[in-house]
């Protein structure tokens, strides 16, 4: 006769330990697959000089087990739908990663969480962001659907049979709870091992201060690994927004007064330009995605930029010039034009921070009787800019509610259009006003309407690079037409007109640039393709003009224009030069790259600074490293100290003194 003991199936095994190979089998399996994809991740991303070492794999699989320990806890059925969501979870946090990384060339983090209110306008540009390829990472799914349809299909089976019911003893089942407790205890705590000691390593020898220092995202990255880098980056924005107000130790407040003496000593010079055009009217034209590689070149015969070209004649032309945004593109833009202040290392000022106290030239300009305004038609939510510019100082944000759209185009209004409805509203604007327009209709993905094509663009048709090319020379005709109708209301003779590019166009291909500018490119050649936009600068009298290539950048802007307005800027906290007049430039842009007149430093990944190149500008080749160590250093310290200013609301608290 056969026997059942109680608490074993028919054949002498126990559920319990059945249960035990199960998830001895899938747990492993588990981090398997995630470690798969993480490895996939960093091959796919392709960061320079971030490759996976063994080490780097000891952390990803550290961090998997520290995500998943708690699954271990349930019973089977809530820890295989606790792996299942997991693997879900995480999946989708790293492709949209990987997504991010190709336009913004950095990382999902908390406050870029808090912009995704901007992700259902962001409609075609993520489109284009996607490769077929990318269905790798989802070849698991399937296999895990076709499991929960499988299982779903035998439990219904089950409904017509008979089953044996076994009865657990209360002894059992509490073994099994503890059983369960102790493993999950296990796998966190082997898993912290695994995550932090090559951490501490790192952070202890070639990645000393990073973690301290928060300076980029991608040097984190390389650090952690992907799931430690969104660990780290909860715990980082946990530390600025909860618990006491974080306060900076005297010596570190006074190294930042002491860098804002510094800069306002060289700012302070005066010339005969300083005040030569006081009470002008100022108009700003932020150009989306305007790039300085194809100014004044042509394509099949045509000029792609003709009437920015021919405003160059009688205009300041900066060929130099360079973007400073981080995460926040077109809003870093636009806060660092107007504050003469770094972006944040992640995310955006514009959300993060938009009730700080910074000294904005619309404020400024303000106290001094001027009228400012802002237009630009679209939503007056996005980048949170309706609070932002209220802070600013801004008399009015004429949006897209404002403007009649009678020529859509991308993702608002044609810029032809929106030129000339925001030139019509300046004319009953009291002079002397500030006026600062952002245009759209050059934004990624680049799709200009066939009609509105007016470039033979050969060799880049059916390309990004060639709809990139056909979108700022539409928006270039745009902007000739907007100076001939100032010129119509009798504006151009008393208005300062600025005209610069946000950011670059995220087209990061060097074939595509070496094709189109017929050389070969170097590192030095692409790091400035890529950073360098347009700055024109026309005065009311059209003196000054030619061209300037000594180095200069978006923080220049504000205590430029205050100079030529007569407005001491002496008692404002602004850390960028003052462009008319004579004297050493030094531009830090947000990854910690530098240039000045002799030398361009490219800084490394891993943040070290003798892992960086360091360029000579006179010969374009690298030069010994240690040329540019003084300006890495004054770098760091500037870096650090504008996002200080913003974290902590510096400029509030030295009022408040």
């Amino acid at each position: 006769m056969y026997f059942q003991r109680e608490g074993t199936l028919g054949n002498g095994w126990s559920p319990n330990n059945k249960s035990h190979l199960f998830r001895f089998i899938s747990y492993p399996l588990f981090i398997i697959v995630i470690l798969c994809k993480i490895t996939l991740i960093d091959h796919r991303l392709n960061i320079p000089y971030v490759d996976l070492s063994f080490l780097d794999y000891i952390i990803a699989i550290g961090s998997i087990m520290i995500v998943s320990f708690w699954a271990l806890w349930l019973p089977r059925r809530g820890y295989l739908i606790s792996l299942v969501l997991l693997n879900f979870c995480l999946t989708s946090i790293m492709y949209s990663d990987l997504v991010y990384y190709r336009y913004f060339e950095d990382f999902i983090t908390i406050p870029v969480l808090l912009q995704t209110g901007q992700l259902s306008s962001l409609g075609e540009s993520i489109t284009s962001l996607l490769q077929w390829n990318d269905l790798y990472f989802f070849i698991d799914w399937v296999i895990i659907i076709a499991y929960v349809i499988f299982k779903f299909i035998k439990r219904l089976r089950r409904n017509t049979r008979s089953h044996v019911h076994e009865t657990r003893s209360t002894h059992r089942r509490r073994e099994g709870v503890l059983h369960r407790f102790i493993t999950g205890v296990l796998i966190l705590v082997i898993g912290s091992v695994l995550t932090f000691a090559p951490i501490k390593y790192y952070s202890e020898t070639w990645a000393k201060g990073v973690l301290e220092s928060n300076w980029w995202n991608i040097t984190l990255y390389n650090v952690t690994g992907i799931l430690g880098f969104h660990g780290y980056d909860i715990y980082r924005y946990a530390q600025d927004h909860l618990g006491p107000e974080p306060t900076l130790p005297k010596e570190e407040m006074d190294a930042i007064k002491a860098l804002f003496h510094q800069k306002s000593t060289q700012r302070s010079v005066q010339n005969e330009t300083f005040g030569k055009y006081k009470n002008s009217n100022v108009v700003v034209v932020q150009v989306e995605a305007f790039m300085n590689f194809m100014i004044g070149k042509s394509i099949n015969g045509k000029e792609i930029t003709p009437n920015f070209n021919k405003l160059m004649k009688e205009s300041m032309y900066f060929s130099n010039y360079y973007h400073q945004t981080g995460q926040g593109r077109t809003s870093d833009a636009d806060f660092s034009s107007h504050s003469s202040l770094h972006p944040l290392p992640s995310g955006s000022v514009f959300v993060r921070y938009p009730d700080h106290q910074y000294d904005m030239l619309p404020t400024i300009l303000k106290e001094y009787g001027y009228s400012p305004n802002v237009f630009h038609a679209y939503d007056s939510s996005f980048w949170n800019r309706t609070i932002m510019y209220n802070n600013m100082g801004y008399d009015r944000f004429f949006s897209k509610k404002d403007f009649t759209i009678d020529e859509p185009m991308g993702w608002s209004l044609s810029d032809n259009s929106f030129f000339k409805q925001s030139l019509d509203k300046m004319t009953s604007i009291t002079q002397p006003f500030y006026s600062f327009l952002i245009t759209l209709s050059s934004h990624h993905p680049y799709t200009i309407p066939k009609d509105k094509q007016g470039l033979d663009v050969g060799e880049f048709s059916d390309t990004i690079f060639g709809n990139y090319l056909q979108s700022i020379h539409y928006v270039d005709d745009a902007l000739g037409k907007f100076t001939e109708q100032m010129k119509k209301e009798g504006l151009w003779d008393n208005t300062i007109l600025v005209i610069y590019g946000d950011h670059d166009n995220s087209i990061k291909d060097k074939p595509y640039y070496e094709q189109f500018l017929g050389k070969s490119l170097n590192d030095l050649d692409m790091e400035q393709i890529m950073n360098q936009v347009p700055l024109l600068v026309h005065l009311p009298d059209g003196s000054q003009a030619g061209e300037y290539s000594d180095p200069s950048g978006q923080l220049d802007m504000t205590p430029s224009l205050l100079h030529l307005l007569g407005i001491p800027a002496d008692s404002y906290h602004m850390l960028g030069n003052n462009l008319f007049v004579d004297q050493d430039r030094f531009v830090v842009l947000r990854s910690g790259a530098f240039t000045d007149s002799n030398v361009f430093y490219i800084p490394s990944p891993d943040g070290i600074f003798e892992n960086g190149r360091c360029y000579d500008l006179n010969t374009r080749d690298t030069t010994t490293v240690v040329n540019c160590r003084v300006g890495f250093d004054q770098a760091k310290l500037q870096l650090r100290s504008s996002d200080q200013v913003i974290q902590y609301d510096l400029l509030r608290k030295w009022d408040d003194e």
